[in-house]
């Protein structure tokens, strides 16, 4: 397996296509809890995102507001899994997106060079102008447009499912 891009191979990705993006560090943040009290004022979506395995063993990252609620016992009817999903194993999650446990994020797709993993976002999120994520790691939000966000993900060759996935 290739190693894992750092934060700035990330932000050289994204300078190459033309993406801007704005940065903020902070303490690393573990929990939503945590990333509303310690983050700051950073304008724009705040994103939770869960590493899913199927029982046919494909995996899926599905981005969703933070505040959202995801029924885990019915997605897999909404996202084309088969059977219920479980949350994809540490192992799996870092030789796959690159990152650890408290700091999956959509940039971690930037890593999927072999697209194992199907990209999933909860349609409420296209309403937003920006969105957030962590940059590979947790002590740092990255701000994206929308629009960036979607050319990143078409350079990476994920071709998001926009689903209705948040109850």
């Amino acid at each position: 397996m290739d190693m894992a891009k750092t934060a700035d191979e990330l932000f050289t990705f994204l300078r190459e296509l033309g993406i801007d993006t704005a940065t903020r560090e902070h303490p690393p943040l573990f929990t939503v809890d945590e990333s509303q009290s310690l983050r700051g004022s950073i304008p724009g979506a705040h994103t939770k995102n869960l590493f899913l395995k199927d029982k046919k063993g494909r995996y899926f990252l599905v981005t969703v507001e933070e505040r959202a609620v995801v029924d885990l016992k019915t997605i897999h009817h909404t996202i084309g899994a088969s059977g219920r999903v479980s949350f994809g194993k540490e192992d799996a999650l870092m030789e796959l997106l690159g990152v650890t446990p408290g700091s999956v994020t959509l940039f971690g797709l930037v890593n999927d060079l072999d697209r194992k993993v199907t990209f999933v976002l909860d349609e409420p999120l296209t309403e937003e102008q920006i969105i957030n994520g962590h940059p590979l790691h947790n002590a740092a939000t990255t701000s994206i447009g929308k629009d960036d966000l979607f050319r990143f993900l078409e350079a990476t060759g994920h071709e998001p499912l926009v689903l209705k996935v948040s109850i």
